[in-house]
């Protein structure tokens, strides 16, 4: 069996060659605990970067070309502006998912991703309230001492400042407030150098399919990567590339989050790419998440809840990968308040491994449909339409 993935990734700045090596030393980690074998060698792809999988699982052999679809350098790009302009943007990603009402639709969700997109202003206020704070104090009691010229002491403000800003690797704050405010600065729109990025993702997935090779093409989108890859997906559908070749599309999106940009008034694009690909009969679509997950919107059908599901949809399927019972109960309690490690926890190994195992996903010789053609949505799936807005494009 051969195999072709496709793999977008979140909101990230680092190089893909991270994803390569977490998928190397997950897999060997799920290998030992489910008695198959998997190995990695170097794949050359032009203008791209991946690996070529050896999976050995249940008896049958597979090879998989596994190539990351990265926009890091956009990330990178966006993620450049300096203190001051973070707070800025704090300020005005606020304004627009208040002003919009898109907050309030997302509060009655979930709570983890509220707490999760609260969590960066709440983090930075306090970070200037204490800048704030050591300079007030260091002010009054320079005050007997130097009087006007006391004011001096407001310039311990800036360094404090960026001392945080330096720690923000164990904190977070500005990662995850430049992430809501890339996704949110158009309304929910994509931003033009995303868009050319996308159109690029689409030409290589539909040469891919062109070649004809591969007997499963698997698109795989994490975090806001998952809609990402819904436009990429919708795009070929669009193109009529599908219509015409006989290899199985598999879907799977993990960790997904999209009422934060599908909730906004501009994402009409995206609502309507949604619906294309949940409407095509050629594409199976597994979506992915779980409860302990405070950072994806758990178990919730993202055309349900965005009002705009059909009767004609033919995905997707929503499924839990139920931390608390894949996971063995210490693993679970050592990782379970570290919530950027469970938002990655989808690619990695689990201890009691359920239906959802990446690896056999991507190195084993069934395709997506095979695997879970079968399975029914998971008990629990939220289909209560809460988006105000449903306009598609």
């Amino acid at each position: 069996k051969r195999r072709k993935v496709f793999y977008i990734p979140g909101f990230d700045p680092f190089p893909p060659r991270r994803y390569r090596e977490l998928y190397r030393s997950e897999a060997q980690k799920q290998s030992q605990i489910s008695g198959y074998h998997i190995s990695q060698t170097p794949l050359r792809i032009k203008d791209g970067f991946g690996w070529c999988v050896e999976g050995d699982i249940d008896g049958y052999r597979c090879q998989t070309d596994y190539e990351v679809l990265t926009w890091s350098d956009i990330v990178k790009t966006s993620m450049s502006d300096g203190i001051f302009s973070t707070y800025v943007q704090m300020m005005r990603t606020a304004c627009i998912y208040m002003s919009t009402g898109a907050l309030w639709d997302i509060v009655k969700l979930r709570k983890g991703p509220v707490i999760a997109a609260l969590y960066p202003i709440g983090f930075l206020i306090v970070q200037a309230a204490i800048a704030a704070g050591v300079a007030w104090a260091f002010i009054l009691m320079l005050l007997p001492f130097v009087g006007k010229f006391a004011i001096a002491g407001s310039i311990i403000v800036w360094p404090i400042l960026a001392l945080f800003r330096r720690l923000d690797g164990k904190i977070f704050a500005y990662y995850l407030m430049q992430d809501y405010a890339h996704s949110a600065q158009l309304k929910g729109a994509y931003p033009k150098d995303l868009e050319q990025r996308l159109l690029a993702f689409q030409t290589r997935v539909t040469d891919s399919i062109e070649q004809g090779k591969f007997d499963e093409i698997l698109i795989v989108g994490h975090s806001s990567g998952a809609h990402l890859a819904t436009s990429v997906l919708s795009g070929v559908i669009r193109s009529g590339k599908l219509a015409v070749s006989t290899m199985p599309i598999g879907f799977l999106t993990l960790g997904q989050v999209f009422p934060m940009v599908s909730f906004l008034p501009n994402a009409r694009g995206l609502r309507s790419d949604m619906v294309c690909v949940a409407q095509c009969s050629d594409v199976f679509w597994v979506d992915v998440t779980a409860p302990g997950d405070g950072c994806a919107f758990a178990l919730c059908d993202p055309l349900a809840v965005n009002g705009i599901a059909t009767e004609n949809d033919a995905g997707p399927l929503v499924l839990s990968a139920a931390f608390s019972q894949t996971l063995k109960p210490e693993t679970w309690a050592r990782l379970k308040r570290r919530f950027f490690q469970l938002h990655f926890q989808y690619l990695c190994a689990f201890d009691n491994v359920g239906d959802y195992d990446f690896f056999r996903i991507t190195a084993g010789h069934k395709t997506l449909f095979e695997r879970f053609g079968n399975r029914s949505h998971s008990q629990s799936r939220i289909t209560t339409p809460i988006a105000r807005y449903r306009d598609i494009a």
